[in-house]
């Protein structure tokens, strides 16, 4: 296939649209509380499994891609980026209908949870555009590009889905 730069550009221009609007509505919710009848405190251990799927999903990407199987990579990154938006999608409505746990734990291991959850968070904010960017420039076969920066955007995505599920158990006794 060749090149499709003008599609990556209106898809550049949607992806940071998306990204200001997701991150504007994450600073936002914890400050913004639905009254809602429906008891959504099932869904933490719902947001870690998706982030483990997430992870392996991305491992397994690697794999093909270093195989070179380009069919299977892109198969392992879209369901990569579909649980990834349906992990966002229950992350907020969690987030803007229940109220907010706080760490339980003491000593030692609050540093080491407050360095995952810290390095968690930043890192999701600051690679979720980068990671749309990497994903059009595969989708719109400018492969250099697409090459250059999944160097660099995959470890760090993989980073935030590993560290998800790590904050969550860390934090699983104090719900």
């Amino acid at each position: 296939m060749k090149e499709n730069k003008a599609l990556a550009t209106k898809l550049n221009r949607i992806a940071w649209v998306f990204s200001a609007i997701v991150l504007m509505v994450v600073g936002l919710m914890r400050r913004i509380k639905i009254d809602t009848s429906i008891d959504f405190s099932f869904l933490p251990p719902l947001h870690a499994s998706l982030n483990a799927v997430v992870a392996v999903l991305l491992v397994v990407a690697l794999y093909f891609v270093k195989k070179k199987d380009i069919d299977k990579h892109k198969k392992a990154i879209i369901a990569a980026m579909i649980f990834s938006g349906l992990f966002l999608l229950s992350y907020v409505i969690y987030h803007i209908t229940t109220e907010e746990t706080r760490y339980c734990q003491e000593g030692a291991i609050r540093y080491v949870y407050f360095f995952f959850l810290i390095t968690h968070v930043i890192l999701a904010a600051v690679s979720l555009p980068f990671i749309l960017f990497t994903f059009i420039r595969g989708f719109t076969y400018q492969v250099a590009a697409h090459r250059k920066m999944a160097r660099w955007v995959w470890p760090v995505w993989f980073y935030v889905a590993i560290t998800g599920p790590i904050c969550y158990l860390m934090l699983a006794p104090c719900y």
